[in-house]
């Protein structure tokens, strides 16, 4: 699968000098015509992708637009397989600690810009919160039963993108993004752990806000529209490149999403959207950790695989109007419908992804 992903992205940088095939007439018009004449437009509510598809839009020459992304995820309950787990399933595989929920909040400030029309610009900057519950087992600490919340939060990985349309035809268009994410997320978070008799210890890799590798980005976006109804879907992955400096390197990431959306009124439209993932283990092992993997599962690098695919409802608001002209609203949550694991581990309960967006 690595191979496929890294032949996709050698061809991308070959498309980075391939004239698009999309007319200049078409890209040249003005935007609150396109539709009229039926040319693919961005100025109705569904001109933009679902909230919680990233890079999925392109620029005019020239212009600028500012976001503000706020995700949140909650993970609640072990899963092996396609099996759930109680924890004390978890302390009959011979673990002394058990995760049981974990939450997070992700903030994304991102800027855009189109020096062309042949690429657009993105940097996103994101800070993210972790907090994870725990049990322990008896005669793992002197109490039984005992529970404790580990935390990190700061900084996570800078991920730099350049979006090149590859065709532009009536109301379709193809899209192409390769990109680079910086290891600007820490992966040395530490807090306090009750079996550590509180002393400041070196956090599990699912607490770590970081890959602490240079990562390679790629993804195929397609986007259609008719009069009343949109549609697309977007293909793309993280490569990791090497390891990092505590020994270890994150798994390859691939996912592929599909929507439909309806457009209800010139400010208002909805969306249903399918997101499919699937995540490798941790080649390598951080020599840091303070908890071993024979005690608790989010130390063991074998055990953090997985696929999930997730439904998604979403709404998005465009403010036309001269007083808000350039404001977006965006929503969108749901839930997994099928999760597969190599556990012991969380499984995802649900996430909700909230956008703002404000083009200059």
């Amino acid at each position: 699968m690595s191979r496929i992903f890294g032949t996709f992205l050698v061809f991308s940088m070959i498309f980075l000098i391939v004239p698009v095939s999309s007319s200049a007439a078409e890209m040249a018009m003005g935007d609150k015509t396109l539709d009229d004449v039926g040319l693919w437009s961005v100025m109705r509510p569904d001109g933009h992708t679902p909230g919680g598809v990233m890079v999925g839009n392109l620029h005019h020459a020239g212009r600028w637009m500012l976001s503000y992304r706020l995700q949140f995820m909650d993970m609640e309950g072990n899963r092996d397989g396609t099996d759930r787990l109680s924890v004390s399933d978890v302390f009959a595989g011979g673990y002394g600690v058990s995760p049981t929920e974990m939450t997070m909040q992700m903030h994304v400030v991102g800027v855009m810009y189109s020096p062309s029309e042949k690429v657009t610009l993105i940097a996103m900057i994101p800070y993210m919160i972790k907090e994870m519950d725990h049990r322990t087992s008896l005669g793992f600490i002197p109490a039984p039963d005992t529970t404790f919340t580990t935390r990190s939060d700061g900084l996570a990985d800078i991920k730099l993108t350049g979006l090149i349309p590859l065709m532009q035809s009536g109301r379709h268009r193809i899209h192409l993004g390769v990109g680079l994410s910086f290891p600007t997320g820490s992966i040395d978070e530490k807090d306090d752990l009750p079996p550590l008799d509180g002393n400041d210890a070196h956090l599990p890799y699912p607490m770590q806000l970081g890959s602490g590798t240079y990562d390679l980005l790629g993804g195929l976006t397609y986007s259609g529209q008719a009069e009343h109804w949109s549609w697309g879907g977007q293909a793309g992955g993280t490569l990791r490149t090497g390891e990092n400096d505590n020994d270890y390197s994150l798994g390859d990431t691939y996912a592929l999403t599909s929507w439909v959306a309806r457009k209800w009124s010139q400010k208002v439209s909805t969306s249903l959207r399918v997101n499919g993932q699937i995540w490798g283990n941790i080649e390598g092992n951080d020599s840091k950790l303070a908890v071993p993997a024979a005690v608790n599962p989010t130390a063991d690098p074998n055990l953090r695989a997985g696929k999930r695919w997730d439904l998604l409802l979403g709404a998005n608001i465009y403010l036309p109007g001269s007083g808000m002209k350039g404001h977006r609203l965006f929503f969108e949550g749901g839930m997994p419908i099928y999760q597969d694991l190599d556990g012991p581990q969380l499984e995802t309960d649900w996430v909700v992804t909230f956008v703002y967006k404000y083009a200059l």
